[in-house]
């Protein structure tokens, strides 16, 4: 996941541009902050994604089998 200190700058930037705008250079860091955060935010998901199995109540597998390819696709490298 993405620092601390990234995070707290992302959440800065969003209040500042809430009360009194951006400069240019401050929304072109903030477009690239957020950017960095969305690409953490994705691989983190899909590795979690990776590691999942879907049961229903009477115990059978329901894992889409778009989900079943990727999981073995991932095993076999």
């Amino acid at each position: 996941m993405l620092s601390k200190d990234k995070l707290a700058r992302i959440n800065e930037l969003a209040r500042k541009a809430k009360t009194s705008g951006l400069s240019k250079m401050e929304a072109k860091e903030q477009t690239k902050l957020r950017s960095e955060y969305l690409s953490a935010f994705r691989s983190s998901m899909l590795n979690t994604l990776s590691n999942v199995k879907v049961i229903d109540p009477e115990g059978n597998d329901v894992t889409p089998e778009k989900l079943k390819r990727m999981q073995e696709n991932k095993r076999l490298h």
